[in-house]
């Protein structure tokens, strides 16, 4: 199966399409001919992937807060879109030490409101919520956390996207139960990524944008917990991901409802100074220093997520390894100025796409 046919013409709604993931993927949606309609709120920097490839108008582009449920029934009752991919939420774990009641009020209660108009809406058919790897309960375990294994999280970041993996899988059981699929035509997934790199992210805290804003400024890069060990991944990975899962479920709702990992290969889990060591040579200078504070809020020193079910059920796999995902990412950053930064993008998803093709992932199961 391609989904280069499946989503032409399809009615989507994306949540949080203002947002790094969410803005790579109405751009996707957008090439594959699919009717693309965002809800989020204003982009975060007028440097963002939303803002530089002029996303705002190439689709329907509508302003929102998640939390705000009549608006939000409002849109769907609308535009009636058969898929709904829900990335809107409150991303950064310092962030969350900061400002816990909204970061809880979004990830929580937003997921809640979207559930609602899934709930109310004859017309949607597939609802991928996207929350977290940081979802599970942390125990710093070197093998890969599996699907099953028990929600957590330390910070209000982690543990909202727990609450939120919780609240997905108690509508699942109540209103979207698998098994009565006949009687509701729904199916609802939750999907949970790495550590997500790519061009066009200027949120603070989070190590590729810090890289960039220190290299373009000619100073240092401040690394404040260069040993700490992530599974890194491009962008269009996690995507990729999400959008064969979204097609597979319109062909068998009951087999594909649930929870998800896609994750990168074992090569790809490294501490963030390799990373910032790969993101220096690509730029071709540069240089970076510990700026390591141990009485500084609780990172996760060790996170790796097991794929294996999205492997075995979806014939998902990773496409880039960590070498072509940190090259394409500082790539974006080094040319999104003196370029078309659509094309930018558009022309990466092509190269992406080749890849995937000359491994044989969109392959029928």
């Amino acid at each position: 199966m391609s989904i280069h046919s499946f989503f032409k013409n399809k009615s989507i709604l994306v949540t949080g399409h203002t947002g790094f993931k969410g803005s790579w993927l109405s751009i996707w949606l957008l090439e594959l001919g699919a009717n693309v309609v965002g809800y989020s709120m204003e982009p975060y920097t007028s440097k963002d992937n939303f803002a530089v490839t002029n996303l705002r108008n190439k689709m329907v582009d509508i302003r929102g807060d998640i939390r705000d449920l009549n608006n939000l029934q409002f849109v769907f009752d609308k535009y009636k879109p058969q898929i709904v991919f829900h990335l809107a939420a409150q991303p950064l774990v310092k962030l969350s030490y900061e400002i816990p009641r909204e970061t809880y009020e979004v990830n929580v209660i937003g997921t809640l409101n979207v559930l609602e108009c899934i709930r109310k809406s004859d017309w949607v058919k597939a609802g991928i919520m996207v929350t977290s790897d940081k979802c599970y309960e942390n125990r710093e375990q070197i093998w890969g956390y599996r699907e099953t294994d028990r929600m957590g999280g330390y910070d209000p970041y982690s543990s909202s996207k727990g609450a939120a993996e919780i609240l997905i899988a108690s509508y699942r059981n109540s209103f979207f139960n698998p098994d009565k699929f006949n009687e509701h035509g729904k199916s609802i997934a939750s999907v949970r990524a790495g550590n997500v790199i790519g061009g066009g992210d200027w949120a603070t805290d989070r190590i590729i944008p810090d890289c960039i804003r220190a290299l373009e400024q000619g100073t240092p890069i401040e690394v404040r917990n260069p040993r700490a060990t992530r599974p890194w991944q491009h962008v269009l990975e996690p995507l990729n991901g999400y959008l064969l899962l979204s097609a597979r479920i319109f062909e068998d709702g009951r087999k594909y409802s649930g929870a998800w990992n896609f994750g990168p290969d074992l090569e790809s889990v490294v501490p963030v100074k390799d990373v910032v060591e790969r993101v220096i040579k690509y730029w071709g200078y540069g240089e970076w220093r510990d700026s390591s504070n141990f009485e500084a809020v609780h990172e996760a020193a060790l996170l790796s997520l097991d794929c294996t079910k999205a492997r075995t059920y979806l014939n998902w796999k990773p496409v880039l390894n960590i070498e072509l995902s940190i090259r394409l990412t500082v790539e974006w950053y080094k040319n999104y100025l003196n370029m078309d930064a659509y094309e930018l993008c558009r022309s990466q998803i092509k190269l992406y796409e080749k890849q995937e093709s000359d491994r044989e992932i969109w392959r029928a199961p």
